[in-house]
């Protein structure tokens, strides 16, 4: 197999950095190029012609989704892998009738964002379980979905000063003594909050607080 050109498209450079290094040791995937929101990528891509493009999907001036659709009927041979933090039924489904290859979370471990770009490559596209689960419940009961990034965030001032302090590296204790609260709330709260947006952990907190300008 020759050399797999890979595109990334994301708003942060330093996860976009983390994502190419981690990838590095990989010698079958080469990336060729870097953009910092759907438009940027868009503009690069006459340019570079990437194989497969490792995107996100909320990014300023252009997002992922509408990126992801122009480039699937303007660049139908590129493969687009949706790399985010949006565990979120809804977004799977709509971004694979969108012309998605793959969708992945960012929690994902590099030997298998390796997997998805060589599988995408070699046959077009790479479901991995929650997205194989997610299309057949989507199949089974013919829902259409059409998912917004642009919905407003709205938490309460406590679930605020939480996820402040989450984002700044404190503990669930040391969250729950600053805040003269128990260390069992900060949880609850934090755990209401992963639901709520769809991730997994604390850093996924720190993410799409960050995406989402939820702190000060």
């Amino acid at each position: 197999m020759d050399v797999i050109k890979v595109a990334i498209a994301d708003d942060h450079q330093i996860f976009r950095k983390g994502v190419i290094l981690s990838l590095k040791s990989f010698d079958k995937i080469s990336f060729i190029m870097e953009a910092d929101n759907g438009q940027d990528l868009l503009d690069k891509i006459p340019g570079s012609m990437p194989d497969v493009i490792l995107c996100d999907l909320k990014m300023p001036i252009k997002d992922g989704i509408d990126a992801t659709k122009i480039i699937s009927k303007l660049y139908p041979q590129i493969r687009v892998i949706i790399l985010t933090m949006y565990e979120d039924e809804r977004f799977v489904g709509h971004l694979m009738d969108c012309g998605a290859a793959g969708y992945l979370l960012k929690n994902t471990e590099p030997a298998e964002i390796q997997k998805a770009i060589l599988e995408t490559q070699r046959t077009g596209f790479y479901l991995n379980p929650f997205v194989n689960k997610v299309l057949i419940k989507k199949n089974y009961s013919k829902q259409k979905f059409n998912p917004s990034l642009n919905s407003e965030v709205v938490i309460s001032d406590r679930e605020k000063e939480v996820l402040t302090l989450t984002c700044m590296e404190f503990t669930a204790a040391e969250i729950a003594k600053k805040l003269d609260i128990s260390a069992r709330t900060v949880e609850a709260i934090k755990d209401r909050l992963m639901e709520r947006f769809g991730v997994k952990n604390s850093v996924g907190l720190v993410f799409f607080a960050m995406k989402n300008q939820l702190i000060d």
